[in-house]
């Protein structure tokens, strides 16, 4: 069921008329929140609830049977048994076929034949995302950083908690878990709030991502090799996937404010960052900081000297560029950024051994500068990320050297300026306040006015056939 959906708002309408009679009771709400869970999830493919159930049931067993165990080796077993499933069930249904080509291509280099077992497999929508979160369960207990619970129930509405289940941000048990154990008490603020998201987020899907789709899509298509046209196609697509995939942590983040829980902030302003590693404390945050919390530090972190810090975070980049999808460009996508880190990693230490501030550029100049090279580096990924084969990121970064332009140039950076300028100017205003709520702090009048005039745009652009989340492949 997608959010930019008129399916969802009847779905959500009613949904919440139901959980508003059953304030009562917390199970009541919990059962209802598991029920409605599940049928947003069915609503695309009802045979493939069964993974989901049995990620939940996998890891709240497993939550409990590291509690139980008295030795470590036992404790290490049951993690184990988590690791495996949740991780052979993403690995089966998402990399299989992937690494099952690759292997072909490879032994043909060599001119080795081999017909391998094809599987017409379908991937489960948000499997990389609940997989996640259920890891990241078992993996607190085993590290005693939060007792299990005992409440399947709970559990259970945890994982499938609709505002979050398929896109994120993934939701970490420590946070999320809790507010699920307690009485919800729904403020004015929160409903504030939770109104002002879901606009902000279906304003940037339904107007700013979905129509520059057609823009990128013509850059990415276009026989002619121009540098121009490569470049804002490329600007096109780092507005677009922000403008998705923002959007829709900003709806989840809004539906869940309606029903009294707080889900974590997803992006912080990411196109403001000065560095590689900035953007990536602003960009997804939930992934890069489950990436950083439970792999990057379980692998060792910069605790075994440098060459192994950077091993790690290479590593690191390197797995986070395939989480996002089964082909090569993925993992080129990760390892540009896993070697932007290393080359933030080794100016910070440059600049702190010569004496300088490790920090921000202390001049506008350089912070001018900073933020121009980062946002070069990053536009260049999402060139990585959007191209899906070698020939073709070859192609387009070939034809960033030829300035020759198409005549129909100009009406493209107009339809270009006319969609991104709401964003940039929005994100410009809430950077100078430091609140991404700013809009909330107007006037009665005003703060009405605007989203009235986001509700009018919404409905104006508004497709019939509703667009997929671009995350909802991964």
């Amino acid at each position: 069921m997608l959010f930019n959906s008129v399916v969802f708002l009847k779905f959500f309408a009613a949904f919440l008329l139901l959980y508003l009679l059953a304030r009562q009771s917390l199970r009541a709400r919990n059962c209802l929140i598991i029920a409605a869970g599940y049928l947003f999830y069915g609503w695309w493919d009802y045979r493939f609830l069964c993974l989901l159930f049995a990620s939940s049931v996998l890891d709240y067993s497993v939550g409990l049977g590291i509690e139980r165990s008295q030795t470590q080796r036992r404790r290490r077993l049951w993690l184990c048994l988590s690791l495996a499933g949740n991780l052979g069930m993403l690995g089966f249904f998402k990399y299989y076929g992937f690494f099952v080509d690759s292997m072909v291509a490879l032994l043909a280099q060599f001119d080795i034949p081999a017909q391998p077992r094809t599987l017409r497999l379908v991937l489960p929508v948000g499997i990389s995302f609940y997989t996640f979160q259920t890891m990241s369960y078992a993996l607190d207990v085993y590290r005693r950083q939060i007792a299990p619970t005992r409440s399947f129930v709970n559990f259970l509405a945890y994982v499938a908690f609709f505002p979050q289940l398929v896109a994120g941000p993934i939701g970490r048990a420590s946070h999320l878990l809790p507010q699920f154990e307690r009485s919800r008490l729904i403020t004015r603020q929160m409903l504030a709030e939770g109104v002002w998201l879901m606009l902000w987020g279906m304003f940037k899907k339904v107007v700013l991502a979905d129509n520059l789709a057609p823009l990128v899509d013509l850059a990415y298509g276009h026989p002619l090799g121009s540098g121009p046209l490569v470049a804002l196609g490329t600007i096109a697509f780092g507005f677009q996937i922000y403008g998705d995939f923002s959007g829709y942590s900003d709806i989840g983040r809004g539906a869940a404010k309606l029903l009294g829980f707080d889900l974590m902030l997803n992006f912080n302003l990411p196109y403001l960052a000065t560095s590689v590693r900035e953007f990536w404390r602003r960009w997804h945050i939930s992934l890069s900081s489950w990436l950083r919390d439970y792999l990057y530090i379980s692998l060792g972190g910069n605790r075994r000297g440098p060459w192994r810090t950077r091993l790690n975070l290479l590593l690191t980049m390197l797995l986070g560029g395939l989480w996002h999808g089964a082909a090569w460009n993925f993992v080129l996508w990760g390892a540009w950024h896993g070697l932007g880190l290393l080359a933030h990693r080794w100016w910070s230490g440059h600049r702190a051994a010569t004496g300088s501030q490790p920090g921000r550029p202390a001049t506008v100049a350089g912070r001018v500068a900073a933020w121009l090279l980062t946002m070069l580096f990053v536009f260049y990924g999402w060139l990585l990320f959007r191209a899906n084969s070698f020939a073709l990121i070859a192609a387009q970064t070939a034809a960033l050297g030829n300035f020759a332009c198409p005549v129909w140039i100009g009406s493209y950076l107009i339809n270009l300026l006319a969609f991104t300028l709401p964003l940039v100017a929005m994100q410009v205003w809430q950077a100078k306040t430091g609140n991404l709520l700013v809009p909330l702090t107007l006037p009665p009048w005003a703060r009405y006015g605007l989203q009235g005039a986001l509700l009018v745009c919404i409905l104006l652009f508004w497709e019939k056939e509703s667009t997929p989340f671009i995350y909802f492949q991964f």
